[in-house]
């Protein structure tokens, strides 16, 4: 029977009074009344042509879609109760004969009919069942990419140089791809702070006041006392919870050598294996006071804590962490205290950090209570030797200089020293026992001020000095009075060093002690030509080292007491360069040279 003569046999009365379900009852019926309505006015004779078989209905199917109808994508994902069912997931034109359906369909509200879209997962069963099957099979700590070849591939260690710092142990030779790629980001984040795109989300989460508090990034997450995070780029491990971590230097313990003067056995060991940037150098250089720890600034904003041990391995003196301080160039970085728990760095700043290794604790100083429009930069520093109390040079004034004192633990204004010298304040550094300091002018005056009476208790002149540039104390057995230092050195702009001996500085007359205003030097060095950029003591007080940051390879070692400057070195071949820091272990035994290249040179002194 064909599609016309079905639709002649239907009564012609048929009404509008059809119920929901009579319009919807096949969807099939639907589409078949509407293309026979469509088709009524063509002839009989072309009917025939109209007949569709199955190939072309597939070919409708694919270019025009399919011939759902538009109830049928209305009521394709409703809201029923048994949608979690697996007759919930059946076609909606076969759900639609089913009369219990149809019956719940028309009793439900038209807004359980729609769903709004707030881009957030709901709590129904259908989507927690495709959440978890989406979960399972797109891990979320999944390589963007893998190779199948790395497992087949074959790499020597032992072989290329280059490589062998990548063993674990020194009979390592061939590992595959998977391990040789491993390793290879392991040694990357030894040397290079994590990228912030390389962060897991989460992982970082910085509170920023201003940008100008944004000063301090390291290889581990440490909080200071602000509240304000600090990232670092290389776990700093029980270092940074104990400064106790390392063995101690046994120095003190040990029977204190002597020195032969003219001559030195001295012996170039591994160099530091990080440089700094290039552009200023190494700015200073620190040795912790009782353990193997060198710590380096240089003005590139980077500050570096290493292990001294040239016999680790696979890397010869290991980085510790290198700390990275935003829009600071770091100009020196000391450690407080006798123990050494605590690092204070600054730059050409308004302000300066205070970092405690026991706690992680880091505090930022911006200013110095009632004073704090003297300082325009708080660079210029010295910790005394108890670790209580450190001076700041503040700006000039009246063609003076002056010195703030503050307590390191609470930070508060103690007492300000003054030295009416022209041009202001050349170099400075504090007595031995920390009660006192000898403040240098660039006049060529000097200064010894009391921190006990906050007065100053004399004042001397360097002999032939015309500009002083760097001043520095060392050496046992001086005077009580003048803090217990035996030696001061005094260099200045023309090349010349002039080595004091400070027992010779006091007069004693009854129960007061004076000092003389124009000493006579115990020794003048001369064998520099260019100004003396840095000096200093070694702890035990027998050696003396000095040189020129002008000249490539001006360095000299100078021997105590005999004041007797080494022959045999430095020699033409040490490597020295243009040296900008100079430093002693707390032993005595290793000496550490920075220069403007950013390279840190060891040298190990056996007698």
């Amino acid at each position: 029977m064909s599609r016309r003569r079905q639709q002649e046999q239907q009564p012609e009365d048929s009404s509008d009074e059809g119920s929901f379900a009579d319009f919807d009852q096949n969807d099939q019926d639907v589409s078949m009344s509407d293309s026979d309505n469509d088709s009524s006015s063509i002839p009989r004779k072309d009917a025939a042509l109209l007949d569709k078989d199955s190939d072309e209905e597939d070919l409708e199917r694919l270019v025009l879609g399919s011939k759902v109808t538009w109830r049928d994508q209305l009521f394709r994902d409703d809201f029923l109760p048994d949608v979690s069912d697996s007759k919930a997931l059946v076609p909606a034109a076969a759900a639609a004969k089913d009369d219990h359906d149809q019956a719940t369909r028309k009793a439900l509200d038209d807004s359980m009919l729609f769903a709004i879209d707030t881009g957030k997962p709901t709590d129904g069963p259908l989507f927690q069942e495709t959440a978890a099957e989406v979960t399972s099979a797109e891990p979320q700590d999944a390589p963007a990419w893998e190779d199948s070849d790395d497992e087949r591939l074959t790499v020597s260690l032992a072989t290329a140089s280059r490589l062998r710092k990548l063993r674990t142990f020194e009979g390592e030779d061939v590992v595959n791809g998977v391990e040789y790629s491993q390793r290879l980001r392991q040694q990357y984040l030894r040397l290079y702070p994590l990228p912030e795109w390389a962060a897991p989300p989460g992982a970082k989460r910085r509170r920023r006041s201003s940008a100008a508090d944004d000063d301090l990034s390291s290889d581990s997450e440490l909080e200071n006392s602000d509240g304000e995070e600090i990232e670092s780029a290389l776990p700093l491990d029980a270092f940074l919870r104990s400064a106790a971590s390392f063995a101690p230097t046994d120095s003190s313990n040990k029977k204190r050598r002597k020195l032969r003067p003219e001559t030195l056995d001295i012996q170039r060991t591994r160099d530091i294996p990080d440089s700094h940037k290039s552009g200023g150098g190494v700015s200073s250089l620190a040795f912790h006071p009782s353990r193997p720890i060198l710590l380096s600034t240089s003005v590139s904003s980077i500050m570096y804590l290493h292990s001294i041990d040239p016999a680790a391995h696979p890397t010869p003196n290991p980085l510790l962490t290198s700390v990275q301080v935003k829009r600071t160039d770091l100009r020196r970085a000391a450690f407080v205290g006798p123990e050494g728990e605590e690092i204070v760095f600054a730059g050409r700043r308004r302000y300066f950090h205070s970092w405690n290794l026991s706690s992680g604790d880091v505090k930022k100083v911006t200013k110095v209570q009632g004073h704090q429009k003297e300082h325009r930069t708080m660079e210029r520093f010295r910790v005394s030797p108890d670790g209580k109390y450190m001076a700041i040079a503040a700006s000039d004034k009246k063609g003076g200089g002056m010195l703030n004192i503050v307590n390191v633990d609470t930070m508060q204004w103690i007492a300000q020293a003054r030295l009416d010298s022209r041009h202001g304040i050349a170099d400075f550094g504090w007595w031995s026992d920390g009660n006192g300091l000898t403040i240098a002018g660039k006049d060529g005056s000097v200064a010894e001020w009391s921190l006990i009476t906050k007065r100053t208790v004399g004042i001397w002149r360097d002999e032939g000095s015309i500009g002083g540039t760097v001043m520095v104390l060392g050496g046992r057995n001086g005077p009580a009075e003048l803090g217990g230092h035996r030696w001061v050195a005094m260099g200045n702009t023309s090349g010349v060093l002039n080595v004091y001996d400070r027992n010779e500085l006091v007069e004693k007359k009854g129960k007061e002690v004076q000092v003389k205003k124009l000493p006579t030097p115990a020794r003048s060095f001369e064998q520099l030509t260019t100004a003396i950029s840095v000096a200093e003591f070694s702890p035990d007080g027998q050696l003396l080292a000095f040189g020129s940051v002008l000249k490539k390879d001006a360095m000299r070692l100078v021997h105590l007491p005999s004041c007797t400057v080494y022959r045999n070195w430095p020699t033409e071949q040490t490597p020295l360069g243009r040296v900008t820091a100079v430093a002693f272990s707390a032993g005595s035994d290793v000496l550490a040279v920075g220069n403007d290249a950013g390279k840190i040179r060891l040298w190990e002194i056996r007698g």
